[in-house]
């Protein structure tokens, strides 16, 4: 694949800057209203497909030759991470017009990821609301150099594996330390989250060991572990790549403006097609971000308007590949407000040459 990504100097490629008086409103007024249409339909053959998908792929694991388990791991990861994101629309309230339902299938599809519903739900909303916003984003939000500097030696080696090349464990970290702690919401949401908590630790506490006592210790990883790395990977890397280029800034709260944040600060990168199918065009990102009320099956229609209509301020497209990660992982690292980010090398060079 080619990489297509803003350089630093070419400021030609850049989008334009964003009217200071321009309103996410206006933009969503443009959006045909087909593209908010829910299609009972396609939402149900899409959970059907999904499931048809994890369920070949955990039929290969378990008749095809070990040569062959690599390939039909990723497949199957990546087809667990469609669970996600039939989830991730039930979180938005897209899946249907009916909550219950939403939140019905949004906890039954993320079980077999081990994924508390309504903590993710909650959060991922506020990302949606403050996006590369600095203090309230939080998703992938970089620190600031002085929090870096006073950061125990054990918290700075732990940001620097997963802001750089163990990037793709890094939602392991964020699902562990963030959505299983129902004492930090407050009222109904409280009682929701401790809902979504207890029953997947309750559901892992049966499956796990009924897996390993009925298939072993190698069959249960062989099964399920490995699929979920794969999963993990694809949901550090979706997440990282949809907001964190050089180019696209985090913004302090004085100077943030919702209308560039979700046109401008938004990725649109393009993966395999394979991909793309089995995670249901969760990359055509910036008008899911414009507006969460979009049905996944009607994002690239939606992207399609939004060329049309605003493609000036829109950043350009990117090609998954190595390249790409490797410019992201090794310098989108601290929180820059003149350069939008330096690298964790460049910042200790410059204590050095302080110290000097």
């Amino acid at each position: 694949m080619t990489l297509s990504i803003v350089k630093s100097e070419d400021s030609s490629s850049r989008p334009s800057a964003v009217p200071s008086d321009l309103r996410l409103r206006d933009i969503i007024n443009t959006l045909p209203s087909d593209v908010f249409v829910q299609d009972r339909y396609k939402a149900w053959m899409t959970v059907i497909i999904n499931v048809v998908m994890v369920g070949l792929g955990w039929l290969g694991i378990a008749i095809a030759p070990w040569f062959l388990l690599p390939v039909l791991w990723v497949f199957t990861g990546t087809a667990l991470t469609g669970f996600f994101v039939i989830g991730h629309d039930c979180g938005h309230r897209s899946f249907s017009r009916n909550v219950w339902v939403n939140d019905w299938v949004g906890h039954i599809l993320f079980l077999p990821i081990i994924y508390p519903f309504h903590s993710w739900r909650i959060g991922h909303n506020q990302h949606h609301k403050y996006t590369n916003r600095m203090e309230l984003d939080n998703a992938w939000q970089p620190w600031r150099k002085e929090e870096y500097q006073n950061a125990g030696k054990f918290m700075q080696v732990t940001y620097d594996l997963f802001r750089g090349r163990a990037w793709w464990i890094g939602s392991i970290l964020h699902w562990a330390s963030i959505h299983f702690d129902w004492t930090k919401f407050e009222g109904k949401q409280r009682q929701q989250v401790k809902f979504s908590s207890l029953l997947v630790i309750g559901a892992a506490a049966i499956a796990f060991p009924t897996m390993i006592l009925t298939i072993g210790v190698w069959g249960f990883v062989k099964f399920w572990v490995i699929p979920w790395l794969v999963f993990h990977f694809w949901m550090s890397t979706f997440t990282l790549l949809h907001h964190t280029i050089a180019d696209i800034p985090f913004r302090e709260p004085e100077q943030w403006h919702e209308a560039e944040s979700q046109l401008s600060g938004t990725v649109h990168c393009n993966y395999p097609r394979w991909v793309e199918f089995l995670c249901h065009d969760i990359n055509v990102h910036i008008p899911h971000h414009v507006t969460t009320a979009i049905p996944w099956y009607n994002l690239r229609t939606a992207y399609a308007s939004l060329q049309e209509n605003w493609g000036e301020y829109l950043y350009p497209e990117c090609d998954f590949s190595w390249g790409l990660m490797k410019q992201v992982v090794d310098h989108c690292h601290l929180y820059d407000e003149n350069n939008n980010y330096q690298s964790i090398s460049d910042y200790k060079k410059s204590l050095a040459v302080i110290d000097n």
